[in-house]
């Protein structure tokens, strides 16, 4: 790959300059300058120059004293008064699943209920009678007329092949594939989960919809079954669209073992161009024996051993709750009624899935072993729930340096971020749900009750870490995401309080400045990631992952960050990507 701006800036300087007395370990193989070099060290200082060797950086300073240090073996790589940042973090994604959601057929995208009924009808047309159509996180509560299809619009798109239409922790079905499932009035939850499907007050029939219970259903595989390759090529065209965008870092968010394998098998080819944490994904349901002894085998991994691996394993991921976009995620307060949802309950507080004392031993076992503990927790009373076991288990052993995690968090109170202030949690929050739902959830809850919806700037000023992420679950490409990962565009957000589809501002006392917003991706995500002391700030000893900016982040007007695209990457000292 062309080093970036190679042209007219790159040179080979032919004579040693002012390094003669230089040890060779610190004579540099690369030297950036002309630049504004955003460090995002504690002081926040902005440098015009960095040294780098063997991939990790020497020195930052003025042209003139780095330029110094150059030899006829140096790179010398004139930036162009360009902006330079530490390479971004995502601290929660779902690489795996995502880089696969096309592999059979294209998946368009959904505006309106109509959209998903005409896709249901066309694969209908292609696929052979009886198979399953399966449509996966199209949220509801992203659609124009904000509801589900109903189980008889699906019967009418495909009345000869059971359908599954799932969102998260919920999902529809049509008859067929009701029946197909055993699925009917006298339908009962008896693995010791929680969930149950919902009835037709009036019939008493299922209608379709499920709450966390979609391990109900008795799918078969309908697509032809992909091999390791075909996986690995996938993962690795997604890998490099995160390069593209400026990422050097993510964490897995659930992983499984056939997930790790691929990123091992990644990095022992050399394809592998990011750093990967990783929660391994871990049931909670059945004996809590067995639950435990999963939660045990994970602090056994080698790569949790391993503290300093380009792959490694950092804790456990559960499911605390269900979704906001689907109705399920447990609120302090009752949901309300609501014809979006299909809430006719006025006492419904959403679903909780792991009773607290269940909760609690999970999360002390975690911690025994050393291990971070997170759960998906997005309404207030899962947030409050997972937070009081950390301060339960706090009371008999350090928790602390686990880092122990909430997983979304975006129902909260004051409570909620001072007591996560007090016992060291951390959170991982996505800016693209309030992009891309403020529409649906102020309609639903109004503007009072989401005061504490994502309250980024209360958690800053509380001293809570939080890092910025996308859960990026579909399709291969930043904007065109079911959930965008774009960085530029959840920065926007977090800095703007501004939404799809929404006039105004959304609580805009809860706005980031944007050096907090580089933060979120940047510094803070390393702290989740157990990796502060190698990235996440441009520092001599760190590693040289950084991005080269189209625009200055801090001075552009506010409208263009998100706009913002990545001219290069550097992944420990080398380029990973140019922008063609």
């Amino acid at each position: 790959m062309k080093p970036f701006l190679a042209r007219p800036f790159l040179r080979c300087v032919c004579a040693a300059v002012g390094a003669l007395s230089l040890h060779a370990a610190d004579v540099p193989d690369l030297i950036v300058h002309h630049g504004k070099i955003v460090t995002v060290d504690n002081e926040f200082s902005i440098q015009q120059a960095m040294a780098l060797r063997g991939g990790k950086i020497l020195a930052l300073g003025s042209d003139a004293d780095i330029l110094k240090t150059r030899t006829g073996e140096t790179r010398v790589i004139d930036l162009g008064g360009k902006t330079v940042l530490p390479g971004l973090m995502d601290s929660h994604a779902h690489p795996v699943g995502a880089s696969m959601t096309e592999f059979e057929h294209p998946i368009p995208d959904f505006e309106k209920v109509q959209d998903v009924l005409d896709y249901v009808k066309a694969r209908a047309q292609v696929q052979p009678e009886g198979s399953w159509i399966i449509l996966e996180q199209v949220f509801i509560t992203r659609l124009r007329e904000q509801r589900f299809p109903t189980r008889a619009e699906l019967d009418q798109a495909a009345p000869k092949h059971p359908v599954f239409y799932r969102t998260g922790p919920d999902a529809l079905l049509n008859s067929l594939a009701l029946s197909r499932s055993g699925i009917d009035r006298n339908f009962k939850v008896t693995d010791g989960g929680s969930g149950f499907a919902e009835m037709d007050p009036k019939t008493g029939e299922p209608t379709g919809i499920l709450r966390n219970a979609t391990r109900y259903v008795k799918l078969e595989p309908v697509d032809a079954v992909p091999s390791q390759e075909d996986r690995l090529k996938r993962l690795r065209e997604l890998f490099d669209d995160y390069n593209s965008v400026g990422f050097t870092g993510i964490i897995d968010r659930d992983a499984s073992a056939s997930g790790v394998s691929l990123y091992t098998a990644l990095r022992d080819r050399g394809d592998l161009h990011l750093h990967i944490g990783i929660s391994y994904g871990v049931n909670s349901i059945g004996p809590i024996e067995e639950v435990q002894k999963r939660i045990r085998a994970v602090a056994a991994h080698p790569l949790f051993k391993d503290k300093e691996g380009q792959v490694r394993i950092i804790g456990t991921k559960t499911y605390l709750d269900g979704g906001m976009l689907t109705g399920s995620a447990y609120m302090r307060q009752p949901w309300g009624l609501s014809k979006i949802y299909s809430i006719t309950d006025p006492n419904y507080r959403g679903v909780l899935f792991i009773p607290q004392d269940r909760l609690v031993t999970m999360v002390r076992t975690a911690v025994e072993n050393g291990l971070q503990f997170t759960a998906h927790s997005v309404g207030d009373g899962a947030v409050h729930a997972l937070l009081d076991a950390y301060e339960t288990v706090s009371h008999d052993m350090p928790i602390r340096q686990t880092r122990p995690c909430v997983t979304h968090a975006n129902f909260q109170s004051r409570e909620a971020i001072d007591q996560a202030a007090r016992i060291g949690a951390v959170m991982d929050l996505q800016p693209a749900w309030l992009y891309m739902d403020t529409r649906t959830l102020t309609a639903q809850f109004g503007n009072d009750r989401l005061r504490w919806f994502q309250p980024l700037h209360s958690l800053f000023a509380a001293g809570v870490i939080v890092g910025g992420g996308s859960d990026h679950m579909q399709k291969i490409g930043s904007l065109r995401a079911n959930n965008p990962y774009n960085p530029f565009l959840a920065m926007w957000t977090a800095i703007t309080r501004r939404a799809k589809w929404y006039e105004g501002q959304i609580h805009p006392e809860e706005a980031l400045t944007r050096e907090e917003a580089i933060r979120f991706y940047t510094r803070n995500n390393a702290y989740l990631f157990f990796n502060e002391n190698n990235v996440g700030s441009l520092e001599p000893g760190k590693r040289g992952d950084f991005i080269v900016l189209d625009r200055d982040i801090l001075t552009c007007p506010e409208n263009e960050i998100r706009d913002i695209q990545v001219l290069a990457t550097y992944f420990d000292g080398k380029q990973i990507y140019a922008r063609p």
